[in-house]
């Protein structure tokens, strides 16, 4: 009999109606044979609305408060979706994360799960019950109730499916599977059966917005399979997991973009050691993240130091690099937030040559000039202006002929 949990997020359960589809559906793969631990998320929008309770009283809620208030709602469905499971015979128990004791640091609001005790759900199990448990929460070692941040539900899924060694966690949501690209974008953009989890984690690093990049961080490092499926049609979603378990390894897996980057230049820096620290220390004392990276060393000792941010820190950063760059003696700052970032993603990249002249090419061929270039293993991004997103994509869709007429 296999072990499978569920993770169903909040618009998986964001009415009655929905709810009551869950438990169809948990019925359905119980009486399939498997047994079952289900995760949830809170009823779609009420994250947002007890957050805007919470801000009502002080803009800056106590953390430790805030974390209390928002476990509550994971609570509500919880006990809802137990209901409506008892309701047609199905035994159930809920759990919130601290009845479970899924430990976590003491980090309020952003907590990282140091270990589950699952004892007590293995014990509920072999009673023959179906599990379900309040995803995105925890409890500390001095028993305050802690919440694990954006996309924490998937995690708390993940680890459960670790913790009791589970042959597969399912993640519900509204899309059914992970795509070569955004269909809103690319309309022939193909559902892919199988994923790397190396894959995913870049996918989700560059834009893609099926999957917390924590959770599968998770899977990968426990060997969790991790299937995406859709709440609202059936179908066998996309099953992420080991290199070793995805026998014929596609060129290009898919086509990850950010529409959310800005770039800032400082041009004519003196040429020598610390520079990069230099100019990069203050940004990250700002609690400001960089992505890509470019040096150019000039002829006359001098460099020009481009790299990009999220558009939201652009005038932050801007700010503190023009700063920075008069202490330095540079000659001009300059900057842009109308870029946006494309990338390749593939393990087949290891072992075959020509996918970036492909690329280059294929975006040269457009018109469309490229702005900086970054690679890893398993990847190529390049930044071109905002208004070339969508040819940019498509093109590159169709030059690695990745549609679903393949």
């Amino acid at each position: 009999m296999a072990l499978i949990v569920q993770k169903y997020g909040g618009t998986s359960v964001g009415s009655l109606e929905r709810i009551a589809n869950v438990a169809e559906k948990v019925i359905a793969a119980r009486a399939a044979g498997h047994d079952l631990i289900v995760v949830v998320s809170a009823m779609t929008g009420e994250t947002d609305r007890l957050l805007g309770l919470a801000k009502g009283i002080d803009p800056q809620p106590n953390p430790r408060e805030l974390d209390v208030l928002l476990s509550t709602g994971e609570q509500a469905t919880i006990a809802l979706l137990s209901m409506a499971l008892e309701k047609r015979g199905c035994p159930a128990r809920s759990y919130t994360g601290a009845q479970v004791r899924i430990l976590t640091d003491s980090a309020f609001n952003k907590a990282r799960i140091v270990d589950i005790d699952a004892q007590r759900l293995r014990a509920d199990l072999a009673c023959g019950r179906v599990l379900v448990v309040a995803g995105f929460q925890g409890v500390d070692d001095a028993g305050n109730i802690t919440t694990l941040g954006r996309g924490g539900s998937d995690t708390t899924a993940v680890a459960l499916a670790a913790a009791l060694k589970a042959d597969e966690c399912q993640i519900y949501t509204d899309v059914d599977g992970v795509y070569t690209t955004d269909p809103r974008v690319v309309p022939d953009a193909r559902r892919l059966d199988r994923i790397t989890y190396e894959e995913m984690l870049e996918m989700a690093s560059l834009g893609a917005k099926v999957l917390q990049i924590r959770s599968v961080e998770f899977a990968s490092k426990y060997n969790v399979p991790l299937r995406v499926l859709s709440s609202f049609a059936e179908g066998q979603g996309t099953l992420i997991s080991s290199e070793e378990d995805v026998m014929e390894q596609a060129l290009i897996s898919g086509i990850a973009f950010n529409r959310d980057e800005a770039k800032l230049t400082v041009l004519g820096v003196p040429d020598q050691p610390g520079v990069a620290y230099r100019i990069l220390g203050p940004i990250a004392d700002a609690n400001i993240e960089v992505d890509m990276i470019v040096q150019n060393v000039a002829e006359d000792s001098t460099t020009d130091f481009t790299f990009t941010v999220h558009r939201d820190d652009y005038d932050k950063a801007l700010r503190i690099l023009r700063e920075t760059a008069n202490e330095l003696g540079a000659r001009e700052v300059t900057g842009d937030n109308k870029i946006v970032k494309i990338s390749l993603v593939g393990v087949g990249m290891r072992s075959h040559a020509g996918i970036a002249s492909t690329m280059f090419q294929t975006l040269a061929a457009e018109g469309i000039n490229i702005r900086m270039i970054s690679t890893s293993e398993i990847k190529i991004s390049v930044v071109v202006d905002e208004k070339y997103l969508e040819l940019g994509v498509r093109a590159l869709h169709a030059a690695f002929h990745l549609d679903s007429k393949k």
